[in-house]
């Protein structure tokens, strides 16, 4: 098959989606398919012209938006793909946008009985006024600590973790800096759990072994630094659960998934705290895909390779039509 694979965009993820798009690429290649990559900039432009890259598109078998953030995974380039009648790996563009928007995402869960991290979503004057933003928060039951995000977007970029006024009222101007929708969560102590959904070309959907964040313990949290800069953070796949919680967090991750009305693949990131119900951070609807990325690692704990996950990929992707 012809491979396009979009990568790139105009998100803070930039530069992860073009790692995540080269690997890909090069186990399509690897696959024995023709792997046409296509580069947005951090701009939004297409670096061949949208033109050009429009008629790439078409003459393709199959589309890989390995784009991270907004304008990629928030359902956009789902829904000019759709336009264009061209077939793509992974959801659609309901699921990509309700998926990428941290508030939908939690509002459509909870509506559905799955618990998730607790919060509050600010947006206008409350952006603005620490003491309103404050009053908002404590009506929701929080209190310092909390962690303060933007809310579309991913790789942690524009969050920050908030222990008082001063600290609230920087951390929601930096989160508006890229959204003017703001979501306040509690603290949550315990583990980090992630788990990988991944679609099969016959319809089934499980997940690979369960992975753990240990993150350096020298930053404060699991951020875009730990995450990308850091030989100190460690990930433990599989993670060390008893049975019942590793069966319990396998059905929520498939019931995300499913709720969402995902398509192809999804990482679904828990709490899980040592004296209470495990919980939803988020969902990822196209996570990382560098070899070193969580998504990958999990189902190389299953026993599948790289190239066999992306193969998977493709194959789901035509099957769906």
């Amino acid at each position: 098959m012809k491979v396009a694979v979009v990568m790139g965009g105009a998100s803070p993820e930039h530069q992860v989606s073009l790692a995540s798009g080269r690997g890909i690429a090069k186990a399509v290649e690897i696959l024995g398919h023709t792997a046409i990559p296509l580069v947005i900039d951090v701009e939004g432009n297409w670096v061949d012209g949208q033109h050009e890259a429009i008629e790439i598109l078409q003459a393709c078998d199959i589309t890989v938006p390995a784009l991270h953030g907004e304008g990629g995974e928030d359902g956009t380039l789902q829904g000019f793909l759709n336009q264009l009648k061209v077939p793509y790996v992974g959801s659609g563009v309901a699921a990509s946008a309700v998926g990428l928007d941290k508030h939908l995402t939690k509002a459509v869960l909870k509506a559905h009985g799955i618990a998730v991290t607790p919060g509050v979503t600010l947006s206008g004057p409350d952006l603005t006024d620490t003491e309103a933003a404050m009053q908002t928060i404590k009506a929701a039951g929080l209190d310092f600590p909390v962690f303060v995000k933007p809310g579309n977007g991913g790789s942690s970029y524009g969050v920050t973790r908030a222990t008082d006024l001063v600290s609230l009222a920087q951390a929601i101007a930096d989160a508006a800096d890229l959204d003017p929708h703001v979501l306040v969560e509690r603290e949550m102590a315990g583990r980090e759990i992630d788990l990988a959904v991944l679609q099969f070309p016959d319809g089934r959907v499980d997940t690979a072994p369960a992975l753990e964040i240990h993150s350096d313990p020298s930053q404060p949290f699991f951020n875009a630094t730990a995450k990308y800069d850091s030989s100190a953070t460690r990930f433990v796949v599989p993670a060390p659960l008893d049975a019942a919680l590793a069966e319990r967090l396998r059905r929520t991750a498939i019931e995300v998934f499913e709720v969402l009305g995902c398509e192809g693949l999804a990482r679904v990131d828990f709490f899980v705290p040592a004296d209470g119900e495990p919980v939803v951070n988020e969902i990822n609807t196209f996570p990382g895909f560098t070899p070193a990325s969580q998504f990958p690692r999990m189902w190389a704990a299953a026993g599948m390779s790289y190239a066999d996950v992306v193969d998977t990929l493709l194959r789901t992707a035509v099957a769906n039509g």
